[in-house]
């Protein structure tokens, strides 16, 4: 699970995640991030590190009671 304006970091690049559902997110990445990163090289299959805001997490949990 993720949060709408939550965090998730990719390869080390902490970003702010958008449109969250129950298997899926998705984040947008500016120009400049783009061209200062790796991320011009990762294609659809591409392994990458994933870590997730998890006090955002809980917080949507007890939200949801």
């Amino acid at each position: 699970i993720t949060v709408d304006k939550g965090s998730v970091t990719v390869n080390g690049v902490s970003l702010t995640v958008c449109n969250p559902t129950d298997d899926t997110f998705q984040v947008a990445i500016i120009p400049y991030t783009r061209a200062n990163t790796n991320f011009s090289q990762i294609v659809p299959g591409t392994v990458v590190n994933l870590e997730f805001d998890i006090l955002g997490k809980y917080l949507a949990r007890i939200a949801a009671l």
